[in-house]
């Protein structure tokens, strides 16, 4: 498959799953959670919380690992697993565009200061279980 076609694959999976799971390291080990997911092409965009052990993380070591896109609905449903690096923003720009009223019930509003947008910068992205193709991967 072209890399413009497994890009639009990847991109149609982002567009239609939003839950995944943010992998970081600590300590040369992995630490995984569910978050939500926005993207903006194929940079993706987490809302968090300063205070979060998923911060300290990220400020020590920028390697991310996302997984994103199986909803359980049967074998051929396909996901992405996203390698890059992750930054802590933030930008009241950034903010105000990640912002929506599901985060209510975390923060007081976009101003509030402990609201921080994790930023994903992908380097490599891989198409997974296809319609039982093989797996295809996006060089970025």
């Amino acid at each position: 498959m072209e890399q413009s076609q497994v890009k639009d694959k990847i991109l149609k999976v982002l567009k239609e799953d939003f839950v995944g799971v943010l992998s970081t390291v600590e300590n040369d080990k992995p630490y995984s959670r569910y978050m939500t997911f926005f993207n903006d092409e194929l940079t993706l965009y987490t809302a968090t919380s300063a205070e979060t052990e998923k911060v300290d993380e990220i400020e020590k070591n920028r390697n991310v690992h996302i997984l994103l896109g199986y909803n359980g609905e049967g074998f051929g449903d396909s996901y992405v697993e996203i390698s890059g690096t992750s930054e802590v923003s933030d930008s009241p720009e950034l903010k105000k565009k990640v912002w929506n009223e599901h985060l209510k019930s975390w923060f007081d509003g976009p101003e509030d200061p402990t609201f921080v947008v994790l930023q994903i910068k992908p380097s490599t992205i891989r198409l997974m279980n296809n319609n039982g193709e093989p797996p295809e991967e996006l060089t970025l």
